[in-house]
């Protein structure tokens, strides 16, 4: 079995997965993809064997690839300007969005999936400041924003303010500069007192995720655990009794 995706929570009633499947890679079968569930509380117990290109998902079923570049070789890395498409008609917002506890940024998306967008990022607090046209006014205004506040916030960054607050303060100040046509804030119920150990593994009690962060409690320790790094991983039933790095309360 191969860890072939993994499904972000977008919403509070839904639940974060990864996507796993038992294709053979010798034979090309093309296997049915099932969802490994995130839920709060779930106990998982798997190792992480040997890593390579987790292939392509199509229609529910995944088509296996054995090269070793992970989790996309050359033939399965789908290009940016494919999944962003600038030339698109459709009304588009632009947003400021906080990562706890001072990392801001720009972006854009579609007016209508603009909550959505937010909680695929991980977004703590946002700020709807522009409703375009079009995709391609849209990315204009977007890289006039960018030359002071940034387009991107790294997924370490994140993981580094789980257990933080947004700076209020640096919050207000950055808005002060744009006229707020709405502003978001999200609650992930991760409850944590303390920064996670990142790591890259797949045995704990699940607390919850945050965009591609899967929180993990293992042995009085919780973790962090980017879940792009877990695709391509072959799994093996059974905990993962490696040794791996503890914080102070783990022992």
């Amino acid at each position: 079995m191969q860890i072939v995706g993994y499904r972000r929570r977008t919403a509070p009633d839904e639940t974060a997965a990864l996507l796993v499947a038992g294709g053979d890679v010798s034979d090309g079968e093309r296997a049915e993809v099932e969802r490994l569930a995130l839920a709060p509380g779930t106990d998982l117990a798997y190792t992480l064997s040997e890593r390579h290109c987790a292939g392509v998902v199509t229609d529910g079923r995944h088509q296996p690839c054995a090269a070793p570049r992970a989790p996309y070789c050359e033939a399965h890395t789908v290009p940016w300007a494919a999944a962003n498409n600038a030339d698109s008609r459709e009304e588009h917002a632009v947003y400021l969005a906080a990562f706890a506890p001072d990392a801001f940024k720009v972006g854009v998306t579609r007016s209508w999936r603009l909550e959505t967008r937010l909680r695929e990022q991980g977004a703590d607090r946002a700020a709807h400041v522009h409703t375009v046209s079009n995709g391609r006014t849209a990315r204009e205004v977007e890289s006039d924003i960018a030359a002071t506040v940034g387009d991107s916030v790294r997924v370490a960054t994140k993981i580094e303010g789980l257990d933080r607050e947004v700076d209020e303060v640096a919050w207000s100040d950055l808005l002060a500069d744009f006229r707020v046509i709405e502003t978001f804030a999200f609650d992930y119920g991760l409850d944590l007192d303390r920064r996670p150990v990142p790591e890259t593994m797949l045995t704990g009690a699940v607390r919850g995720t945050k965009s591609r962060a899967l929180v993990l409690d293992r042995a009085g320790t919780t973790y962090a655990v980017d879940m792009r790094d877990l695709v391509g991983y072959d799994l093996r039933p059974g905990a993962d009794d490696r040794e791996v790095q503890a914080s102070l309360t783990g022992f």
